[in-house]
């Protein structure tokens, strides 16, 4: 039971020492309850007191009686929690996880003046005694008995065992007791250095550090085994009272917060090893060293930044491998939950992320930083930006938001139960759209019908967004694909059907795609559905230009496909997994990533298809620095029925580096998305501007490759684009004209008086009010003299 201290006195009786403050009833009198409950309390603790004095007279007899009575677990049968650090590809961290920051060392990775000095601070008798102090306990007790301040009684070992169990958390007298039985039995079970061992890895320091390798980590930016003597005594001083205490007001030893405290706390330290001859006097350090200013240690740390939103899929691939469950366990599994185990079980996880592209990457996107072309624009602006290396699909750069705690633009959400996470890909999509007819034989030299229609059951007119195409009802693919027309798209995809159109996304990277069914939008996963069980149901033709969501980072796994020539590699985070022994402190691998890499789509189809793209990024203004050559494609998708935009995209690729990029608004009273001038956010705009940025960033110093021309592959007459009449041909071209035609005499007639300077032409036919001559070739009368020829000897390509 606990102890209670002496309180105060009633409001009609003054306080009297050792005597508890009550309550009275309505006559002033004591409540009998209250009076009853006070001396039973008394009457325990004088037990108690007895009984801790009888231990410390009679020390093994009854510890030893309990000892043999109690199945007593040990610590290697406990597991620390231990956190999880994420890296960057060279090793830099970026996010922590867990309940508690701790990295687990060996005694080797120790130094003795660290054993020390926590020795001399917290238990200067640890390597005499037995492990429980039990004049120190009999101290304690009759002082707290007795009224004096409550006080503390525990060796190292009995610190330990308080730490290593959880039901020794409590404040009390039996846990004492309990904490006593335990110790005694730990110094049987190990020796002092693994005792200290132990103890040093479990400890709480402050500053969301546990354990003495993140302590140093936190306070002075170094491991362990590199402390000093100095720095070794301030940690040490910090371990009695680590943090202010709110309830009692009393400081922690934290010298960012208790500087005099701090200090006085490490001259004790520095003095009980000198005291000792743990420390030669001549070697004591004089100056209190430098710390760092404070820094949470603490479980998530990172999580709410940018990077923090990979720890999504670092979850989803260790569920892929096998080492745990990303949502509810199974009945009668025995693999543990993926958020518990990187909170408890200490892994080390090395991910794909480059620490300077991703950099470029948030200097690009993240609206508040002054680099981006979104600062200064309408706050409901919200970026996000996925970069892949074509190679071998790893993840060099991700931006889906500042937090990962928060909705993730770039990838998958789970909100209120329900998948979601996808964007129109608008045009931008065509790109999977040109590969399919490609692949369907279809030359990129083919041409389409543009003029806009109205298909069967459709309310509103396929149209060109806006765009007005001169070539009407014979636009090459190409000009259709680079000047992004809607309308051939959509004869595309009823000529080979939306199922190869899906396909060829699937096969290029695209997982989910989401449904605009005005009942809710619901996911498909292509990855277990076959084309044509979703296609042209629900996926119908308009998937041809982009009107059903995809996420950011699928797109960009798409673009990786084409980059590296029709070879996919699955986009993935993680490059290794290594957990660490809890004993030892050693690492060792447990996983991976296991590259698949496949010929989905031919060479030539994905050749073809960035022969076409690399003609975009300079009609946007987004050709990257020095020449180099790159693909991409613009989108934008307009918000409803009206004339404003909700999505826009830039999306391209180099054979070093596949990159996405979507706008949209992060406001959902505010889904429109405009410029600060009030104009529309569109792919050519600011997406494009984020994408060059970025990339010229990327690939700064790479070396610069060349990107496939056309083979001209194909069927040119494959398109339903109906060629327009050749042009009337001019007999008598002038310096390279064709004089107008105002209907030149007939055979025999008289100069044509209209043509000042040209040579007499032949006589023509007779204009519509003037029936040409007789069958043999007589005078005819004057042509017309309304009728034109063009006044250009070009004619429409074919």
């Amino acid at each position: 039971m606990p102890v209670s201290p002496a309180g105060p006195g009633g409001p009609d009786e003054p306080s009297d020492s050792g005597r508890s403050g009550g309550r009275r009833g309505r006559r002033g009198q004591l409540d009998e309850a209250a009076l009853k409950r006070a001396k039973r309390r008394k009457r325990m603790n004088l037990v108690i007191a007895a009984f801790a004095v009888f231990i410390m007279l009679t020390g093994g007899g009854v510890v030893g009686i309990t000892y043999y009575s109690t199945n007593v677990v040990m610590p290697d049968q406990i597991p620390l929690p231990v956190g999880t650090t994420i890296l960057s590809k060279d090793g830099k961290k970026l996010v922590t996880l867990g309940q508690q920051a701790r990295t687990i060392v060996p005694l080797a990775k120790i130094p003795q003046h660290v054993q020390w000095a926590v020795a001399a601070a917290e238990d200067r008798k640890f390597y005499e005694h037995d492990g429980v102090d039990y004049v120190g306990i009999a101290r304690a007790a009759w002082n707290n008995f007795t009224g004096g301040t409550k006080q503390g009684a525990s060796t190292i070992t009995q610190q330990y065992a308080r730490n290593a169990y959880q039901n020794l958390a409590d404040d009390s007298y039996q846990r004492k007791l309990k904490e006593a039985i335990l110790a005694s039995r730990l110094n049987d079970e190990f020796d002092k250095d693994e005792i200290m061992q132990h103890y040093l890895n479990t400890i709480y320091f402050g500053r969301g550090a546990y354990g003495i390798e993140m302590a140093a980590v936190t306070f002075f930016g170094k491991s362990a085994e590199k402390l000093d003597v100095g720095e070794a005594a301030v940690l040490a001083g910090m371990i009695k009272q680590p943090v202010n205490d709110p309830q009692t007001g009393v400081k922690g030893f934290d010298p960012a917060q208790n500087r005099e405290a701090a200090e006085a706390r490490w001259n004790y330290v520095l003095d009980g090893m000198v005291e000792k001859k743990w420390l030669d006097p001549a070697k004591r350090p004089t100056e209190y060293p430098k710390v760092l200013k404070p820094k949470d240690a603490s479980a998530s740390v990172g999580v709410k930044t940018p990077v923090g939103n990979v720890v999504n899929y670092v979850k989803a691939e260790m569920d892929e491998m096998g080492l745990c469950h990303n949502g509810a366990v199974p009945e009668g599994s025995t693999k543990p939950n993926c958020e518990v185990t990187l909170a408890t079980d200490g892994y080390k996880i090395t991910t794909t992320i480059d620490p300077k592209l991703q950099a470029a990457a948030e200097k690009a996107a993240q609206q508040e930083k002054k680099t981006s072309p979104l600062h200064g624009q309408p706050k409901n602006l919200q970026a996000a930006l996925v970069s892949i290396d074509p190679k071998n699909g790893e993840v060099r750069a991700y931006y889906g938001g500042n937090s990962g705690v928060g909705i993730d633009y770039a990838g998958e959400n789970i909100i209120g139960g329900k998948l979601t996470g996808g964007h129109p890909a608008g045009s931008s999509f065509k790109v999977y759209t040109l590969a399919a007819a490609i692949a369907e034989g279809i030359s990129i030299e083919s041409h389409w019908d543009s003029t806009p229609f109205k298909p069967e059951g459709f309310k509103d007119k396929i149209v060109n967004a806006g765009r007005n195409p001169s070539c009407k009802k014979y636009c090459e693919l190409i000009e259709s694909t680079v000047k992004s027309y809607n309308v051939p798209f959509y004869h595309i995809s009823e000529k080979i059907g939306p199922d190869k159109i899906v396909n060829m996304a699937r096969q290029a990277g695209i997982r989910t795609m989401w449904t605009t069914d005005p009942k809710g939008s619901q996911p498909v996963d292509l990855t277990k559905k076959k084309p044509e069980e979703v296609a042209p149901h629900p996926f119908f033709h308009v998937v041809a230009y982009g009107q059903y969501p995809i996420t950011v980072l699928d797109h960009a796994n798409g673009l990786a496909t084409l980059a590296n020539r029709g070879k996919y590699n699955r986009a993935h985070f993680i490059k290794t997994i290594e957990q660490q022994d809890k004993e030892t402190g050693a690492w060792r691998k447990i996983g991976g990533a296991q590259l698949k890499p496949a010929q989905r789509i031919s060479t030539e189809v994905a050749d073809e298809v960035t022969s076409v793209l690399k003609k975009i990024p300079g009609a946007n203004g987004a050709n990257l620095a020095g020449g180099r050559q790159a693909a991409g494609k613009t989108g934008t998708w307009q918000y409803g029925d009206t004339k404003s935009n909700a999505d826009a995209w830039m999306v391209g690729y180099t054979p070093e580096l596949a990159t996405a990029v979507w706008i949209g608004s992060d406001d959902p009273k505010k889904p429109k998305i405009r410029t600060e001038g009030g104009g529309d956010v569109s792919g050519g705009n600011l997406p494009a501007d984020i994408w060059k940025q970025y990339m010229d960033d990327a690939l700064s110093g790479k070396k610069k490759s060349a990107l496939p021309d056309s083979r001209g592959i194909g069927d040119r007459d494959a398109g339903n684009g109906v060629k327009p009449p050749d042009p009337p041909q001019c007999p008598f071209p002038i310096n390279g004209l064709c004089p107008p035609n105002t209907g030149g005499p007939g055979p025999g007639g008289p100069d044509n008086p209209d043509l000042p300077g040209f040579p007499d032409l032949p006589g023509g036919p007779g204009g519509p009010d003037n029936p040409g001559g007789d069958p043999d070739g007589g005078g005819g009368g004057r042509g017309g003299g309304n009728a034109t020829l063009p006044n250009t000897t070009t004619g429409t390509r074919d």
